[in-house]
């Protein structure tokens, strides 16, 4: 069998023995006879799992006292209408990096003023948007730390005068992260942490109960606290994986660890662009992302686009092809690809160009 090399935006790739462990606990869930998809969430044995899950989150990523962490559904877009509905009183102010961070300032609009403070709109998102003169009269600032459609990433944590709040979605666990600068740090689970259909949430409790409306419960963090993440039926199988995907970055060292694994294989990627006579990032340098890699046909080559994404499919290549906002190809290069399959793109990309130029 062909071995398929997957760069999926998401969902994408996971570790293999969170699939595989998360496959056996669907047949048999700790031996017990049962499937984790039919235990009630409320059972000892599913509460041991969102436990771990949620003390793996804590220790791996540092996270000071003060703090908690939460698995609900309906995705990052929720919380695009949760946050403000939560933290905003009259004003907040948005960082526009892309188009989630565009969508999560649409929602905003909808509880109170929202003041852009930063923007690259009129680039084609290109580049992380510099981030000076944070107002101080407003709720909250919110980030979209990397941008997975556009290929761009922010790799500090930035001084906040007001509580600083960041969708992580697709740069979570790929590097350390000071969660001390953050009120809150939320995003998908389905790029570095499992499958589609949780979502974390890292809030710093004492920024809840600041607003003067009424919260419905389900969209009140202080409930979903109180309750553990079981006021309702939480995503059980998602967050199975969630514990297995943690467990592993446990296992190899920690998230310092993957950093320099992600470092690693974003430069052979990047070197690899820079000298290519037919292939550019069309990225900033000093913004590229080490999660979602963008490029496209230099030009005078735009023609061989189709040709290349053919080879690339027949040499295993899967999840290449870039969003539609950007055209030509997309490498997401999340905690769970290994090197290996760089170096198989790399290889591919070397020898469609030597047959071309």
């Amino acid at each position: 069998m062909k071995k398929i090399h997957n760069f999926s935006a998401g969902p994408s790739i996971l570790p293999r023995i969170a699939i595989e462990n998360t496959a056996k606990a669907i047949l048999d869930f700790n031996g017990i006879g049962l499937s984790i998809l039919e235990i009630s969430h409320r059972s000892k044995d599913f509460q041991a799992v969102i436990d771990e899950a949620v003390a793996l989150f804590k220790e791996q990523l540092g996270i000071p006292e003060g703090y908690q962490v939460l698995f609900l559904g309906g995705g990052a877009s929720l919380q695009f209408c949760m946050i403000p509905y939560n933290l905003m009183n009259k004003k907040a102010a948005y960082v526009d990096s892309g188009v989630w961070a565009k969508k999560a300032i649409k929602e905003a609009k909808l509880f109170g003023e929202v003041n852009v403070i930063a923007s690259s709109a009129d680039k084609n998102y290109n580049f992380y948007p510099p981030i000076t003169n944070i107002p101080t009269d407003v709720d909250y600032l919110h980030i979209t730390t990397n941008n997975t459609i556009y290929g761009t990433e922010i790799f500090t944590d930035i001084d906040s005068p007001v509580p600083l709040v960041a969708d992580m979605s697709s740069d979570i666990f790929s590097r350390p992260v000071d969660v001390s600068k953050y009120a809150m740090i939320y995003g998908g689970a389905q790029k570095n942490l499992g499958p589609a259909g949780a979502t974390f949430v890292i809030v710093r409790e004492d920024i809840l109960g600041k607003v003067d409306r009424v919260l419905p419960s389900m969209l009140d963090y202080r409930v979903h606290i109180k309750e553990g993440s079981m006021y309702n039926t939480p995503p059980c199988l998602p967050i199975y994986t969630i514990m297995e995907t943690l467990r592993w970055i446990k296992s190899l060292g920690g998230v310092k660890v993957l950093q320099e694994m992600n470092q690693k294989k974003a430069k052979l990627l990047y070197d690899t662009m820079d000298n290519s006579k037919i292939f550019v990032g069309t990225v900033e340098k000093d913004s590229r992302s080490l999660m979602n890699i963008c490029f496209v046909m230099r030009e005078g080559y735009q023609h061989l686009e189709d040709e290349f994404m053919n080879f690339s499919k027949a040499n295993g290549m899967s999840g290449l092809k870039g969003h539609r906002s950007v055209g030509g190809f997309r490498a997401s290069t999340y905690n769970a690809l290994p090197y290996e399959s760089v170096q198989a793109l790399v290889d591919c990309m070397n020898e469609f160009e030597k047959s071309k130029v």
